[in-house]
This record gives C-alpha cells, structure tokens and sequence, in this order.
C-alpha cells in the first residue's frame, strides 16, 4: 500500500529485505580521506547513501538468514555492516531500530505512557505468586496477558489475553512473568495510528463480554472517530519521548469515554483500519518518507 503511494508520488523506491546480505543483496561502504560513500545493490537497482532520503523499517528479516551457508557470526557481522552504513548515512527513520528495541517493552511503555498524560489501567509484572494474588484480591477483575506476545510456536496460546478473578491459584507465577491488569469494561476498541504528526483514529464497538478486540468476529466494523485534544496531546508527547515516527496505540474506552492507555506497538499494522475507515495512512507514512527534511536524522528519545 505504501509502495503504491511513493509510486505514485514519483518517489524512487528501494525494496531490501536484510535477510538477502550477503547474496541477491550487495552493500558496500568506503571510509576513505575523511569522507564515506556507500552503495546497495539489489535486483539491478543500486543505491548510494549520498541519495538515501528516509528509510521505512516494515519486519525485516535477520541479517544473512537466506546466505549459502548463514550463522550466528554471519548474521552479526552482516548486521554491524549493513545497519552501521544505514545509520552513517543519517537517512529519516520509521522508526528508528534502536527506539524501536526500546519502545517494544511493555513496563516502559506504561510509564512512558503515564507522563505522556495517558489514562493507565494498574498493572504489575511479576515472577512473585503473593503480589500476584493481592493484585487480584484488590482489583477483584484482572486480566492476565502476554507482555511481548503469542510466543511462535510452543507453548501454543489460544488468547493473549483472559479475564481471570479472585482465588485463582497463582503458583505458576513463579516459573515465568506474568502481566496482571485491572480489567477495563469497554464499549469500544480504539486504535489511534500516528504517522509524524498527523493522527488517525477508528473506533471498533465492542461485544458484550468481550475481552481482546482482536479476537472473536463480531458484526461490529471499524469507524473513522474524531481524535481528542487530550489525546493528541498525549499522544504527540509519546512519539517525541520514544523517539518514534510512527506508532500505533491501542486504547479500551469505557462507559464514560475514556481511552485507557492498553500498549503502544512502534510497528503495528494499519491496513485493515484503512480498508474499513478510508483514512488515508499509507499515503501520510508516503508523504512522510518522500519530504526532505533540513537535517535528517533519526529522533533522540527524551526518555
């Protein structure tokens, strides 16, 4: 989708999947009388770092995966190569790898999100059975849930995400972190896609009872909502901590119309909420990665 929008604006586009170094890929970088000059080669198209305008991170495979013969030493030393030549070039970054590895972690998106002025749910993370049960014993109806997703492959999960009560037996606790949350009733999932500083928000209305709003078919779709101040406040104050171009948060709004703060995902998808909103995404992260910036360089969290 975003492919189709530079494409349209006439803005040249170089495809790489670091996966493919060494390879179908090519890199080179010279270092040479005080100056640097790099280049990419892939599919016949090459690339020099002198003409590197901005650079879209969108699930890039490991360094070396598809070599000849890849390792664990190939894949490092193909990362320090690649990504040490990306980030001398100074291109704009959506997002940043190093912000992006940072923003990723739960416990420090809830505190980012905290003074960013973002309504937070009480949460614990916790290896510890007794706080545990007393986070349950205070807040009665909690929700347990994966902090950094479905795992890939064993053990299989059927929900990230489960309401749980009082008098559950907690001992497990011990063997691994859990995510206790006090559980928000909603009336409404809210994904908030922010693209620089432009915000897009849709409102999905939740089903009676229902606990994950990306799970369960409902007869519910997605709508294009009008982003409030507050929100836009908090939300532009996040990105500039974090240090992110592109976020895409996740809010529970309860009976009241308040949007919890649930998590921050600094890669998330947006395609299934532009299909259904029409709200133009891809062409604002393609606007974004085509203007020329004065000084572009990758944002420095605050935090």
């Amino acid at each position: 989708m975003v492919v189709a929008e530079l494409n349209r604006l006439g803005a040249p586009v170089m495809r790489l999947d670091p996966a493919d170094i060494p390879g179908k890929a090519v890199l080179s970088a010279d270092y040479a009388h005080g100056d640097f000059d790099g280049h990419l080669s892939v599919n016949g198209h090459v690339l020099s770092m002198g003409g590197l305008r901005s650079v879209w991170v969108r699930r890039p495979g490991d360094p070396a995966a598809h070599a000849a013969q890849p390792s664990a030493w190939l894949t490092a030393e193909t990362r320090q190569a690649l990504y040490g030549m990306l980030y001398s070039a100074s291109p704009a970054w959506m997002n940043h790898p190093g912000n992006a590895d940072q923003a990723r972690h739960k416990p420090w998106q809830l505190r980012v999100a905290h003074f960013s002025g973002f309504a937070v749910p009480p949460t614990v993370f916790t290896t510890a059975p007794r706080v545990a049960e007393q986070f349950a014993e205070l807040h009665r109806d909690v929700v347990v849930k994966s902090a950094s997703g479905p795992p890939p492959d064993d053990p299989a999960v059927a929900l990230p995400t489960t309401l749980i009560g009082p008098g559950i037996d907690f001992g497990a606790v011990a063997a691994g972190p859990a995510l206790l949350q006090r559980y928000v009733p909603k009336r409404a999932d809210i994904r908030l896609t922010c693209v620089g500083d432009r915000l897009f928000a849709a409102r999905k209305r939740a089903a009676p009872g229902q606990i994950d709003g990306r799970y369960g078919d409902t007869e519910y779709v997605w709508e294009a909502v009008p982003v409030p101040d507050r929100i836009t406040t908090s939300a532009l104050e996040y990105l500039s901590l974090a240090g992110l171009a592109y976020a895409a948060f996740d809010f529970a709004e309860d009976d009241e119309g308040v949007w919890w703060f649930l998590e921050c995902n600094q890669g998330g998808q947006f395609g299934f909420v532009e299909l259904e909103t029409e709200q133009p995404i891809a062409e604002a992260v393609a606007l974004w990665l085509s203007w020329r910036r004065p000084e572009s360089r990758a944002p420095k969290p605050r935090w």
